[in-house]
């Protein structure tokens, strides 16, 4: 049945809303009537307790799958990197939309610590903690939770030497200039691209999901699907599901397109920084089918096997 409104289900946070808003205007740019309806999460409602300790995986994405289940919103828009690899029955990928950035960058106070043994950095990623203790053994990572300006403002009133941001999420709220300049009353500086750290699976991605039924909304989303993204993230999230079992870990991947090939880097880390396995593949499009199972597999039969076990044995 076609209905007079779709419904656009989202998190309240600051991000999230104008993602859902992005989703919105080009759903009525099309010609579809649309209304927002904000839903608060586990994740957003609990800021005190690291995410890994909550069960991360799909810990901002429930209550909003239930909320489409249960028929109160029709779609929901998500940051792709959030969405755990399989989907609960019923709900399908509707929409990937053209990716942003998918780097990380740091927010820091001076760049000299990095030549010193000591420092302090913040985040609330254990891909990022790891990636940055395997580069910086000596360092301190310590927990950072909240929307973005809450976690400037901490990093501004706190004694650390910078916190770790998806850069994607700062220039779509408007914080980060292309001199990477930040501007934001929490905190002001120049952000640094880290360009050697590997992202999450898909980050800098939205992703929305409507329900399988439902084919009238599949298809207005299908015409906001961008297909090279699609082809891309797709890659990053089957390494990543090859390789956690449901289980979370350090682990970050990227395929890019250069012409009519895809280039694939993927890595494993252990929660301390001090193991790191790596995989990287150049196929041709053509040849792309199951390419990030391939490297997943790779890694796990030369030592990734053996650290994924440690690690669920650390986090539990």
């Amino acid at each position: 049945m076609k209905p007079e409104t779709i419904r656009i289900g989202t998190r309240d946070s600051e991000l999230a809303l104008w993602q859902a808003n992005k989703v919105k205007s080009a759903l009525e740019n099309l010609g579809y009537k649309t209304q927002l309806v904000p839903v608060k999460s586990e994740g957003d409602l609990n800021l005190d307790q690291p995410l890994y300790e909550m069960g991360i995986t799909g810990i901002f994405t429930k209550t909003l799958d239930v909320a489409m289940i249960t028929g109160k919103v029709d779609i929901a828009v998500h940051s792709m990197k959030d969405v755990p690899t399989t989907l609960p029955k019923g709900i399908v990928e509707a929409a990937i939309l053209e990716r942003a950035s998918h780097k990380d960058i740091l927010l820091h106070k001076g760049l000299d610590f990095l030549k010193q043994e000591q420092g302090i950095i913040a985040s609330g990623s254990l891909r990022r903690k790891a990636q940055w203790l395997n580069k910086y053994p000596n360092h301190q990572v310590v927990d950072l939770r909240g929307n973005v300006n809450t976690r400037m403002q901490k990093l501004k009133d706190n004694n650390w030497n910078g916190a770790i941001f998806a850069e994607a999420g700062l220039e779509r709220l408007g914080f980060l200039n292309n001199g990477k300049q930040i501007q934001s009353p929490s905190f002001g500086g120049v952000g640094e691209d880290l360009d050697w750290m590997l992202p999450a699976p898909a980050q800098g991605t939205m992703l929305v999901v409507a329900m399988e039924k439902d084919t009238f909304i599949r298809e207005a989303l299908s015409k906001l699907n961008h297909r090279e993204t699609e082809t891309c993230v797709h890659i990053e999230r089957e390494f990543l599901k090859v390789l956690e079992g449901g289980c979370t870990a350090p682990i970050g991947a990227l395929a890019t397109i250069n012409g009519d090939e895809i280039h694939f880097e993927g890595n494993l880390l252990s929660l301390d920084g001090t193991q790191k396995y790596s995989v990287q593949k150049t196929v041709t499009i053509e040849e792309s089918t199951g390419l990030g199972q391939l490297c997943a597999k790779e890694l796990l039969n030369n030592g990734g096997r053996e650290l994924m076990e440690e690690i669920k044995k650390e986090l539990n």
